[in-house]
């Protein structure tokens, strides 16, 4: 079976395009189903996919971030990205052979998407060269997502302790099960708050998400190192331990 991963912060837009491809696509196997950018970085180099459905912006790594580092990690991954943004993304699609999808996505050009897809797997083609030109046209020509202003201050409890912290004091936020732990110098504290939507609020030049369950503050990065897997490893300045950067994630710090 030819497999898939499928990245829809949407919910009923994710589960839409679920049930379309069961429909029109009945032997493709959906390995994972994820809401944010990360999550589907980290699935595609899990599962090694044959096909990708992307949604071009999402939480924390967008949909254009997640192409270019399946690109960098040199994985063979069919991308088809899906876009409510038809103002500037038609052109750029249009002149590349790369598939779009335009929300809501149809039935009928989800077929004949698929039909394009079967064709080049079937035929064992896959010219990234393709992507790589496209990407470099989409991020030149994409507007910039509205962003509100980057979270300064957060709180969040140590003990019976409710702790107000700056957030450029923060060295990392890790997910811990219902909570996420952030940790400063000082210690740990735990957040009510899913890393997914602090990805939303921080600034994204300075906090990067390094796998899933992490997102650390550049400021607090001593070096990084990579081991003979491919997987990274990270020194922090003001914090002993260190913290592991999956494979897929350490295309984000090659220009470092």
């Amino acid at each position: 079976m030819t497999r898939c991963v499928i990245a829809e912060d949407e919910l009923l837009l994710q589960e839409e395009l679920v049930k379309l491809l069961s429909e029109v696509w009945p032997d493709l196997e959906i390995v994972a189903a994820c809401d944010d950018g990360g999550s589907a970085l980290d699935a595609i180099a899990s599962y090694r996919p044959e096909v990708a459905f992307l949604d071009i912006r999402m939480p924390g790594l967008s949909g254009l971030e997640v192409a270019s580092s399946v690109l960098a990690a040199g994985l063979r991954t069919e991308i088809v990205f899906v876009t409510a943004y038809d103002q500037y993304a038609l052109d750029a699609f249009d002149r590349g052979a790369v598939d779009y999808l335009l929300k809501p996505v149809g039935r009928e050009r989800l077929a004949a998407t698929v039909a394009r897809l079967r064709d080049r797997l079937a035929r064992g083609v896959a010219d990234t060269t393709q992507l790589a030109a496209l990407l470099a046209r989409l991020q030149s020509v994409a507007p910039p997502a509205p962003r509100a202003q980057p979270l300064v201050w957060l709180t969040a409890s140590r003990g019976v302790e409710t702790r107000l912290i700056l957030v450029d004091d923060v060295a990392y936020f890790q997910s811990d099960s219902k909570y996420t732990v952030v940790m400063t110098a000082e210690g740990e504290s735990l957040l009510r708050k899913p890393i997914r939507d602090l990805l939303e609020v921080l600034d994204p030049a300075m906090f990067r998400q390094v796998h899933r369950s992490t997102i650390v503050n550049l400021r607090a990065v001593a070096g990084v190192t990579r081991d003979d897997s491919g997987k990274g490893v990270i020194r922090l300045r003001n914090r002993p331990e260190t913290l592991t950067v999956s494979q897929p994630f350490m295309a984000l710090f090659r220009h470092m």
